[in-house]
């Protein structure tokens, strides 16, 4: 950083510019030192295609019997966490920006793989929105993800099921919802409509599925469970079809639960909420790398690390944010960003560290 500059004379909107400024020559850099960088387009349809080729090998192999549960899970969990990244460049038309169809193509692929989340067609103006107002009342997809809640029991639940992210708290998320869609500003009932029925049917058809399954599998094991403690015997056809659910639920469900309770852990921790600035990136996430946190960075690519670069330069895929990291890192800590501002957790991931009174630089790490 030049020595002229001098963070504490600057607003943090120039603070945000002067980040944005040092990784987007970062990335230019990069990428005149490795030319073929520039294809974009065909590195995004290589991740897919290998993450989506790695899910399948892991699976058939825990079904030939040539690898266990214990590492087929984890290991199918890690290739998805590269298809959900790749979805997000794909909301921000990282990928097939001249190919609309190519791009709508990667994204339903996308969510085939990983049923347990919202439609990414959805998703992409959730998404956007949220770069607008990030923190704040209308930020649907970080309140969906549970970012704002006070910890316990129920919010651990929620983090690992988004469906009972809408189940255990009815109220607050109708709030959410109309709070997003006011801010879409309607400009008849039926718009308004539109978007309240968009927002209801979310999950439609995939996710809503997956749920169903998922639960029915939970509840169907504690009744097999259950009944012999009860005596009774559970109904005949239960065992063939728990069978075929385990089998399942070992290649997808528990893949898709570690990787969605990793990724929404670190995004709803790292992302400030409730007492933020709309549009000020200075406010809206940390930096969240510990150590301790690597078991569930694995699963969702480094994110708790990387995010908060994607903040302040949106454009850049998500291999080149994990490539640049030490030199963003570095300016992002001049400026003041905040690094592993563990309060969060206490403080429900408000910014102020204390109620009263403006929030003070946390120490970096």
């Amino acid at each position: 950083m030049s020595k002229h500059i001098n963070p504490n004379r600057m607003s943090d909107a120039q603070k945000s510019e002067h980040i944005r400024s040092v990784v987007l020559q970062a990335g230019i850099d990069l990428r005149q030192r490795h030319a073929w960088l520039a294809h974009q387009d065909a590195i995004g349809a290589t991740i897919m295609v290998i993450s989506l080729a790695g899910m399948i090998a892991s699976g058939w192999l825990y079904i030939e019997g040539v690898i266990p549960w214990w590492l087929c899970v984890p290991v199918t969990a890690i290739f998805a966490s590269f298809i959900h990244e790749l979805e997000h460049d794909l909301i921000h038309q990282m990928y097939f920006r001249t190919r609309p169809w190519a791009n709508s193509l990667m994204l339903g692929v996308g969510w085939v793989a990983r049923a347990s989340t919202v439609s990414p067609f959805v998703r992409r103006k959730l998404h956007l929105h949220h770069h607008k107002v990030s923190g704040t009342e209308s930020d649907l997809e970080e309140r969906g993800i549970t970012n704002g809640e006070t910890w316990g029991l129920r919010r651990l639940l929620m983090t690992a099921d988004n469906m009972l992210g809408v189940m255990l708290r009815p109220l607050t998320m109708r709030k959410a919802v109309r709070s997003y869609i006011k801010a879409q500003q309607p400009a008849s009932k039926e718009e308004f409509i539109k978007l309240l029925r968009e927002q209801a049917s979310a999950f439609l058809p995939l996710g809503t599925l997956y749920y169903f399954v998922f639960h029915a599998w939970i509840v169907l094991h504690v009744v097999m469970w259950a009944a012999p403690l009860l005596g009774f015997s559970g109904p005949q056809w239960a065992d063939g079809l728990l069978q075929k659910l385990d089998v399942f639920g070992v290649v997808y469900m528990l893949p898709s639960l570690l990787r969605t309770f990793s990724i929404q852990f670190i995004s709803s921790n790292m992302h400030y909420y409730g007492d933020v600035e709309a549009r000020n990136a200075m406010q809206q996430c940390q930096v969240l790398n510990p150590w301790w946190l690597m078991p569930l960075q694995l699963f969702c690519f480094n994110f708790g690390s990387t995010h908060a670069i994607h903040h302040f330069a949106v454009k850049e895929p998500f291999y080149i944010r994990q490539w640049n990291a030490r030199i963003a890192h570095d300016v992002m800590r001049k400026m003041g960003v905040r690094f592993n501002d563990f309060g969060t957790f206490k403080r429900a991931n408000r910014f102020h560290l204390t109620p009263a009174a403006p929030a003070q630089q946390t120490r970096t790490a």
